[in-house]
């Protein structure tokens, strides 16, 4: 936001005698606000020679800017940016902080109001006090605007970097190239990677974008925001508490399923995670009872259904394989209990053995998958598993 003063009346009129002993004594005013900088300001004496310099150069220019607004007070604010910082005003934003540069303007005045009873007629140092207020106010919503400009400059190349990063990931770019474009926005988490996608807003603009990172910042050391199409896609780092997180998060994505998966390694291998999550988000639709937000993990019997080779594999290597690495009838059980509507009477029967041997091989194959047979989405697992193994 353009930051604007309220209008105020123009100050009294100075003489033309008091500006031209601005004019002479404008090298000795220079000189006095050094001094006064370096006496006042502690961080101002830690500054480069060259930096220093800088500042000497800008405190000069407003003392013969404040000659020239004085013949016409109302000069606007972006001129007066123009006549005190030169062509290159990043040079000031690169050496101190807003918070440092409107302290400066502050000094600056201290300095001058210090000197110019001395200098002036008594006639007109109560307007000329006056009119250094009112210019230094000026120059401090001027310089306030600069920054404020460069941050909206610096937050849009920011986002730019940010989308190259999830496009990267997405598109499993070289782990060099991964590392790199997370180094260029600051990404600093080792380990411990969680991919959200889900659906993204009707107004995904530069202000939403940065509120949302805040906001994933709280339960994250690193979080960056990008859309894909109509996909709003979070790359998060080092996260704490990931379920009251995107429980948080929710109302900042579109109607629909928000997907999530999470890797214990670096960014650089995040491009499997980034492919379950968009998978996931593809088939979640097709689980009418899914939670919101849901894992990618758990959607692997849809993923596969879509055509996902990852879930495919990890079905068949996860659970196929293992249960029939175990033998003891384990996959004979699992097929007979679907089969018989998950009756344990019937899966006895069919088996000619005792219930209590399907219970035991039942809680043997929950033991081995993870996947319970008794619970109905389990079940259906199972069953996928079952037949993308021996397909």
């Amino acid at each position: 936001m353009t930051a604007s003063a309220p209008q105020l009346p123009p100050p009294a009129r100075v003489s033309e005698a008091s500006l031209e002993v601005l004019r002479r004594h404008t090298d000795h005013l220079t000189t006095a606000v050094n001094l006064h900088l370096e006496g006042t300001l502690p961080w101002y004496r830690q500054l480069t020679t060259d930096e220093r310099a800088s500042l000497r150069l800008i405190a000069q220019r407003g003392i013969l800017g404040l000659v020239n607004w004085l013949d016409n007070p109302q000069t606007r604010s972006l001129p007066l940016v123009n006549e005190l910082l030169g062509s290159a005003p990043q040079d000031l934003m690169r050496t101190i902080s807003l918070q440092r540069a409107l302290q400066l303007i502050r000094t600056i005045v201290e300095a001058v109001e210090h000197r110019l009873p001395g200098l002036v007629p008594a006639d007109d140092q109560q307007g000329m006090l006056e009119a250094v207020l009112r210019y230094s106010r000026e120059v401090a919503f001027a310089i306030a605007d600069v920054y404020a400009r460069a941050a909206e400059s610096r937050g849009a190349w920011d986002s730019r970097l940010e989308a190259l990063l999830v496009d990267a990931v997405l598109r499993g770019e070289a782990g060099e190239q991964i590392a790199s474009r997370a180094s260029a926005v600051g990404w600093r988490s080792s380990s411990g990677v969680v991919v959200v996608v889900g659906p993204a807003p009707d107004q995904a603009d530069a202000a939403f974008m940065s509120h949302l990172r805040r906001q994933c910042v709280r339960f994250a050391a690193d979080a960056v925001v990008g859309v894909q199409g109509d996909r709003l896609v979070l790359l998060l780092g080092g996260v704490t508490d990931l379920d009251g997180g995107l429980e948080r998060i929710m109302s900042s994505f579109g109607e629909g399923h928000v997907v999530y998966s999470r890797i214990s390694s670096s960014i650089e291998q995040a491009h499997r995670c980034a492919q379950a999550a968009y998978s996931g988000h593809s088939a979640a639709p097709a689980w009418t009872l899914a939670p919101n937000p849901v894992a990618a993990d758990d959607l692997l019997p849809e993923r596969a259904l879509a055509g996902d080779d990852t879930a495919r594999q990890m079905l068949r290597e996860a659970t196929f394989m293992p249960l029939a690495a175990a033998g003891n009838g384990l996959l004979e059980t699992v097929t007979a209990y679907i089969s018989a509507g998950r009756s344990l009477e019937g899966t006895a029967r069919a088996l000619y053995v005792h219930p209590n041997t399907v219970r035991y091989r039942l809680r043997r194959v929950t033991d081995i998958t993870g996947w319970d047979p008794t619970e109905p989405r389990d079940a259906y697992v199972l069953q996928t598993a079952l037949a993308v193994g021996r397909l």
